[in-house]
């Protein structure tokens, strides 16, 4: 890493005060996935995801960007793993491409394998651990053709893909995650149309929902097979969904429709191996059931080790429209329909809270109770917990001197952090936050417009400059209290 690559900024500005500290064997680290920020999209065989594609559909992306270059990490990767380990970071979530490991969902192809064995190999070498996830929403478009994940047959095409991955990895890297949010890969992506491959049909998004948990499934049972000592797991977007009026039936039945879709739709076939009933009755007219055959949930309940909680804000719903016209988004930030295949007279309402660039409430509370339910309904202490995926987009400005000073995104992950430690003191297991994410990347139908990074990508000529965010997680890293 050369000066003329990395800026480092400014003395720490975190501000650490008083002292909360984290448990010994909590892990720090960042997130990343591989169409966001690996860029060399048609290179060393590597062929057509559905996100190049649908990158391609006019109005589908700001600005109509792509990934095709995006920060150009396939060729920058030894540069930023050791900007990882100069910040001090214990782990790394990235993701492998399936379209780079097996181009068009056919034959391995070495050269995709090829880099992530040096990505590793490079995390190794500064002391960081691999966290590796099979599936972040870049299914090869030839699987689309054929139906996506609508089609049962690309479930057990996925396992296949993860089985060549593990033939590669396996010897050096020990966490595993399957999945990396099938509520956006299902609902966004085939019901609301927002992400790849643009669908909008709430059939296609319950079908592919279930084959994603299908091929979840799959996956943990056949690594497990392989290597007992393998820690797998799934990462699921979460909410707390709180009624606008909790004495209002209305209210009541709005937050139990989207909790049931959003939250334990995923849930509940995880760790209680059926789909809730109440869920089952929203969507009955979508045929969610003929997708479910004998032996199904129970290769989706196979047990796990770890679940992955990625939690950015929470939702406020009502059954009645707002008295202003002015709404904040669902979780879809540029919905083109409802990804809830079942939420009509479900309306949305603004809670008070500073926001995000995305328009998204900051809740850090939410994050406490989220944890602390997940842990009482679901794990039980038995499943670890992971918080795979928090942070912010700013409209972040650039100092004459090149410096972020990003004091919103400074506070975002300070007062996360602590929501965290709340829940632990609480009694939850919690076993490390990976702040999403590394660097400003693309930011799939938002473009290159959103930017969430702890370090600056100057797009047009790749240099990377550390936030004043960065700062602060490396200092709270050192000195593992807040």
């Amino acid at each position: 890493m050369t000066d003329a690559t990395i800026e480092r900024g400014a003395p720490d500005p975190g501000g650490l005060g008083g002292r909360r500290s984290f448990p010994q064997d909590f892990l720090f680290g960042v997130a990343t996935a591989a169409y966001q920020i690996e860029g060399a999209a048609h290179e060393d065989g590597r062929t057509d995801s559905i996100w190049d594609v649908f990158s391609r559909i006019p109005g589908a992306v700001v600005d109509g960007d792509d990934g095709e270059v995006a920060c150009d990490h396939y060729h920058r990767f030894r540069d930023d793993v050791a900007l990882m380990a100069d910040l001090g970071l214990q782990t790394y979530r990235f993701s492998t491409s399936w379209a780079r490991v097996r181009p068009d969902g056919g034959a391995t192809n070495p050269l995709g394998l090829d880099f992530y064995s040096r990505l590793v190999d490079e995390l190794l070498d500064h002391g960081i651990k691999p966290w590796l996830t099979l599936y972040h929403w870049d299914l090869p478009q030839a699987l689309e053709l054929d139906g996506g994940w609508t089609n049962r047959d690309t479930a057990l095409r996925f396992a296949e893909y993860a089985l060549d991955v593990h033939d590669r990895l396996g010897d050096r890297v020990s966490a595993w995650t399957t999945l990396n949010e099938p509520w956006c890969s299902s609902f966004l992506g085939y019901t609301g149309g927002e992400h790849a491959p643009g669908r909008q049909e709430p059939a296609a998004g319950l079908a592919a929902a279930h084959h994603l948990l299908l091929g979840h499934g799959l996956v943990v049972e056949e690594l497990r097979a392989r290597d007992s000592s393998l820690q797998l797991g799934i990462t699921l977007n979460l909410s707390v969904v709180d009624p606008v009026d909790a004495t209002d039936p209305a209210d009541v039945d709005a937050a139990r429709r989207i909790d049931g879709q959003f939250n334990r739709v995923f849930l509940d076939p995880i760790f209680r191996g059926e789909y809730p009933a109440d869920v089952l009755g929203d969507v009955e007219r979508y045929g969610l059931e003929a997708h479910i055959r004998a032996g199904d949930l129970a290769t989706i309940s196979s047990p796990i080790d770890s679940l992955g909680v990625n939690y950015y804000h929470g939702d406020y719903v009502s059954g009645h429209p707002p008295a202003s016209a002015v709404t904040t988004a669902a979780p879809s930030a540029r919905p083109k329909r409802s990804p809830f295949p079942a939420a009509e007279g479900v309306f949305w309402h603004p809670q008070g809270l500073p926001e995000t660039a995305m328009g998204w409430a900051i809740q850090p509370e939410g994050l406490t109770r989220l944890l602390r339910r997940v842990h009482d309904e679901y794990t039980r202490g038995e499943v670890r917990l992971y918080v795979t995926e928090n942070g912010a987009a700013f409209a972040d400005v650039v100092a004459p001197d090149g410096s972020v000073h990003d004091t919103g995104r400074v506070a975002f992950l300070r007062e996360h952090l602590d929501a965290i430690l709340d829940a632990i003191d609480g009694g939850v297991a919690i076993g490390g936050y990976f702040y999403w994410s590394l660097m400003d990347n693309f930011e799939w139908a938002w473009g290159y417009d959103k930017r969430f990074g702890l370090v600056r990508v100057d797009y047009d000529t790749q240099r990377r400059s550390l936030k004043d965010s960065a700062l602060a997680y490396r200092g709270i890293i050192i000195d593992r209290a807040l």
